[in-house]
């Protein structure tokens, strides 16, 4: 769990330091310029995105007037311990931001997702995900699709080391419905699904067709809560550029959280183990419709 626990140090430590500059009456361009640093490193430690030397915390700490002992060496212990992130050697393969979910996410305590383009990488067969990445990357080495996958395996240690931990996915219809990687990939995905949806620390939901328009429309995103109640809610957001971070907004993650609620009010869970395993049949047959299944689960 050591890379858990450097995620939530740096966490943890980014609160600490956002809230001693503002208790000091301090912007970030004044310690920037104290501290002879670009604005844009300031803004990075203060967003987690990157980890904070001893060396320059010593300084920083004292610019914010904080004196007292055991309050600087418990800080100092703080940056120690969160310069190893998870996933860190990944660091050629994935964004900064994609980096930052998959620290944040290895932390969390609450997992929340809405998807409506396709399975969540938690929850991907290892066939499934290897046709995502060749669809996403026709001219990717397959070393880096090996790679990704390998890391994909990795994060989903995550659902068998649960610990307490809480997962909550919402899949638009469309998701259950697309044949991802040919027939028997995606039954072989759907019967998976059908299992996970059995756990007892997993949700999964889905919103079906005839919903309409609703409150997830815009498109995908995640909602990562921690069980220190110093730790703030994080949300990322994914577009065609990939995942986002928008970071430092509580009145935006309050509201994608309001967000989900209402999904999982319009979305279907009970049952839901038994409309998967119906599907993969179809699949497996060469057809079937979500519809028509809840349709005879009604009758």
């Amino acid at each position: 769990m050591a890379v858990t626990s450097a995620a939530l140090l740096r966490l943890r430590l980014r609160t600490e330091l956002r809230k001693a500059r503002m208790a000091a009456g301090l912007t970030q361009r004044e310690v920037a310029d104290r501290m002879e640093w670009s604005p844009s490193k300031l803004i990075r430690i203060e967003a987690g995105e990157v980890g904070i030397s001893v060396n320059d915390l010593r300084p920083l700490v004292a610019a914010y007037g904080i004196t007292d002992r055991r309050k600087l060496e418990e800080l100092l212990n703080m940056a120690r311990g969160s310069r190893r992130m998870p996933f860190a050697e990944y660091r050629d393969l994935y964004s900064k931001d994609f980096l930052q979910f998959l620290a944040l996410e290895s932390a969390a305590w609450i997992n929340r997702q809405y998807n409506s383009l396709v399975i969540p990488g938690l929850l991907q067969t290892e066939e499934y995900m290897r046709a995502v990445m060749q669809a996403f990357g026709k001219d990717m080495p397959e070393e880096l699709i090996e790679r990704g996958v390998e890391a994909r395996l990795a994060r989903q240690e995550l659902l068998e080391e649960a610990e307490g931990r809480q997962f909550f996915f919402i899949l638009d219809e469309s998701v259950v419905h697309r044949l991802t990687g040919g027939r028997g990939v995606m039954r072989a995905q759907l019967e998976h699904l059908a299992d996970l949806s059995m756990r007892d620390h997993i949700t999964i939901q889905i919103l079906p067709f005839s919903v309409g328009a609703h409150p997830g429309i815009q498109g995908p995103f995640t909602l990562f809560e921690f069980q220190a109640e110093e730790m703030e809610d994080a949300l990322f957001i994914e577009d065609s550029r990939g995942v986002s971070y928008p970071g430092g907004s509580a009145e935006e993650t309050r509201r994608y959280l309001e967000r989900f609620w209402e999904l999982e009010d319009l979305a279907l869970k009970d049952g839901v183990d038994v409309i998967l395993r119906r599907l993969a049949e179809r699949v497996a047959e060469g057809g079937g419709e979500l519809e028509v299944l809840l349709e005879q689960d009604a009758a």
